[in-house]
């Protein structure tokens, strides 16, 4: 995944940040997709969870755990969706690692039964086919 533009995670702006740790950021999505979506960013530029060092796992955990905290407290969610795109295939356009944050809230969706696994929409409803 190259690109001739600036990471926009190298340079955000520290107004932006919610909190952060040694080793990561946590930020509000800029394109939420409900409210309180938030992304938590390693400090290092990589694009891959398989390029993480322990110590960024953890950070990133800690900083997942706060954000989960704090939408708790001011969204009071149903629920929430965690994901990493992690590869051009898996649908990444910032090559710059960030694990999403996504409350749910009940009625969002008629039927979120599947989560994640609607990425691949054929493939998404296996209750449907059991006896």
């Amino acid at each position: 995944m190259s690109t001739d533009l600036p990471c926009p995670f190298c340079a955000i702006d520290a107004s932006r940040i919610e909190a952060q740790n040694a080793h990561a950021f946590w930020i509000r999505d800029g394109f939420p997709v409900s409210p309180g979506h938030s992304l938590i960013i390693p400090k290092r530029h990589i694009a891959s969870f398989f390029d993480a060092t322990a110590q960024e796992r953890d950070a990133l955990l800690e900083l997942l755990d706060a954000a989960k905290a704090l939408m708790a407290a001011e969204h009071r969610p149903d629920g929430y969706n965690i994901g990493i795109n992690d590869g051009a295939a898996a649908g990444q356009t910032v090559p710059h690692l960030h694990i999403h944050l996504i409350p749910r809230y009940a009625g969002d969706m008629t039927d979120p039964r599947g989560g994640v696994r609607w990425i691949i929409p054929d493939k998404a409803d296996y209750w449907s086919h059991l006896g």
